[in-house]
């Protein structure tokens, strides 16, 4: 993902908390908040130390990240995202992070194939 891409700095976050609207499942936390005159989505992520060491973590990042790269198209670019990650996910290989992640984004309605069904 591009530098543009991402969130980094806390204010930003907190923003994202404060007032945009969470999604949630065992194993992640979907935040989100509408933008305007936004051309690409927005991504922070947060794994604390609880989920595991440094690459155990880093491993769950890289997942996440990859998982929002495939489904780029689909996500609508004027929200910010914030996704934190539970204790259970560093359990998870690729697949089920993408299938876990997939079905926080289709409970908070953020793909763009939940919005043509409706």
């Amino acid at each position: 993902m591009r530098k543009e891409q991402r969130i980094k700095k806390n204010p930003e976050f907190q923003a994202v908390f404060k007032k945009g609207t969470s999604m949630a499942n065992r194993q992640f936390v979907l935040y989100r908040l509408k933008k305007q005159d936004q051309a690409m989505f927005r991504l922070g992520m947060s794994v604390s130390k609880k989920v595991g060491n440094a690459v155990t973590r880093v491993q769950v990042k890289r997942y996440i990240r990859q998982v929002f790269l495939e489904l780029s198209n689909e996500l609508d670019p004027s929200f910010d995202y914030v996704v934190i990650a539970r204790k259970p996910a560093a359990d998870l290989n690729f697949h089920e992070t993408k299938k876990s992640l997939t079905h926080v984004m289709k409970k908070s309605r953020v793909l763009k194939s939940e919005h043509s069904k409706k």
